[in-house]
């Protein structure tokens, strides 16, 4: 899995109308949101890189 501090790229960024801003959308449960907030991350374990058009560019 790759992992990256940039929020802006991964696929889980989505934009919430009722909070009317961009929130993160990663199914997890009590458990694992526990542990994100009492371990310090240098970078995102959910990270997944949105970029659908990184595969052909790649190709080209």
């Amino acid at each position: 899995m790759a992992k990256s501090g940039n929020c802006d790229t991964c696929c889980y960024l989505v934009y919430d109308d009722e909070m009317e801003e961009y929130v993160c959308d990663v199914n997890m449960d009590e458990d694992d949101y526990g542990r994100l907030m009492q371990t310090s991350f240098k970078e995102c374990p959910y990270y997944k890189d949105g970029d659908e058009y990184k595969v052909v560019r790649h190709q080209m």
